[in-house]
């Protein structure tokens, strides 16, 4: 992950834009959103970034952020657990964090 400049990585929050160093949005991704959606490429890329930073939140950071949500609204558990499970099953959500080892075997076997 990026590092803050404050010497601790950080990911961002879900709704985040990404503004750090190596957070840039893929130039093949920014180039198809302005081919498909005619914005200008600085809008583009705002809007790829945002996306992207709506993103990065765990399955984890996911659940209790929509669990405290939910429950703001006055849902029960009982209602709120299988929500969630669909939710989960189609929403994209961040890798887990892998050491280099963990990718060696994923190469390697």
């Amino acid at each position: 992950m990026p590092e803050s400049g404050h010497g601790i990585s950080e990911r961002p929050r879900a709704g985040a834009m990404l503004t750090g160093v190596g957070d840039e949005v893929p130039e093949d991704l920014l180039r198809h959103v302005v081919r498909t959606s005619g914005l200008p490429s600085a809008i583009a890329r705002r809007v790829v970034s945002d996306v992207m930073g709506y993103f990065v939140e765990t399955p984890e950071e996911y659940v209790r952020r929509r669990h405290a949500e939910l429950r703001a609204r006055q849902l029960p558990n009982a209602r709120i657990w299988p929500l969630l499970r669909e939710e989960l099953a189609v929403r994209p959500v961040a890798a887990p964090e892998l050491s280099e080892r963990q990718l060696r075997r994923t190469v390697y076997g």
